[in-house]
């Protein structure tokens, strides 16, 4: 694919397809990393995950780097071709050992390791944005915390530019505990640095971080509108998010629940309606424990459902 095309891909508005034939990208739908139901199929490299998401009705993947990047040249660029030969689009999830406000430099030379090899796997793959956790919170300070996040990021961006992956987009995710970096206002001061930092808003966590407080359309909306007002209409037009049920304590987070599972919230229904009202398309990765893939069938059928009786 040419540079050109593979830069529209990374934007996420066009998607190039076997025999060159582009396709303009809408809202999308897809699973953080490989199902139970996918292996029990008889499946095991994440080569035939696009395939078999297309037969699913699924367009997106997030492939999982959480335990480190392991992933070589030669694979990466094999799964970006079929996933565009199939029409899903990729982005990555960086390891979790990454902890931008660290103070130890052997942790932030381990950060900037592991957020540059995630970025570099996002080029050959043409995947985008790289997610990752920011980190901890440091303790009792938080302020100083983000202040090296911030510096760290910057520096990140820059040695990446030098290597030539100034075009990939990195993605701080809404933390799931308060004791972690990463409530909302935190992810979106760090996207204010670079217009190559871009949000990833997983709902689950705000709920969890918040105590349930993900209620009413009227909570949602005030997410997608904190959102627009602080990087515009159209960080808030695409949004990256992660979404499942989950269950928490008064620490936060503690594990992610499934659509199967009663009493958990949020509830996508009420994230949907917002979508169809304001006409969005961001890309939903849904990270049910064991259920990615049936789950997100579950959340597209309700957007479809509420699009169709308001006359989309």
């Amino acid at each position: 694919m040419s540079k050109l095309l593979a830069v529209t891909f990374l934007q996420g508005e066009v998607l190039t397809l076997a025999g060159g034939r582009d396709i303009v990208m809408g809202i999308r739908f897809g699973p953080a990393g490989n199902p139970p139901s996918f292996q029990a199929q008889g499946y095991k490299s994440s080569l035939d995950m696009p395939a078999w998401l297309r037969v699913q009705g699924l367009n997106a993947y997030e492939y999982q780097c959480v335990r480190g990047v392991h992933i070589g040249e030669t694979t990466a660029r094999k799964l970006g071709e079929v996933a565009r030969e199939n029409g899903v689009f990729l982005s990555i999830h960086a390891p979790y050992y990454i902890t931008l406000g660290t103070t130890d430099p052997v942790f932030r030379e381990k950060t900037k390791m592991h957020l540059l090899k995630s970025m570099q796997a996002a080029q050959w793959m043409g995947a985008s944005p790289v997610v990752f956790h920011p980190g901890t919170g440091g303790g009792n300070d938080r302020a100083g915390a983000m202040a090296r996040a911030r510096e760290l990021l910057l520096e990140i961006l820059a040695v990446a530019e030098d290597m030539g992956l100034g075009d990939i987009r990195v993605a701080p995710e809404t933390a799931g505990k308060p004791a972690q970096i990463g409530n909302l206002e935190e992810v979106l001061e760090l996207c204010t640095l670079d217009p190559r930092v871009v949000p990833a808003v997983d709902f689950a966590h705000l709920h969890a971080a918040s105590q349930g407080a993900l209620k009413t359309v009227e909570d949602f909306a005030a997410v997608l509108d904190l959102v627009e007002s602080r990087l515009g209409k159209e960080a808030v037009q695409k949004l990256h998010i992660h979404f499942s049920p989950i269950e928490f304590t008064k620490a936060g987070e503690k594990r992610h629940r499934t659509t199967l599972d009663d009493g958990y919230g949020p509830h996508f229904s009420l994230l949907a309606r917002l979508i169809v009202e304001r006409n969005l398309t961001p890309t939903i990765i849904c990270e049910s424990y064991d259920r990615q893939v049936e789950d997100a069938l579950v959340f597209k059928a309700l957007y479809e459902q509420i699009k169709e009786k308001a006359g989309g």
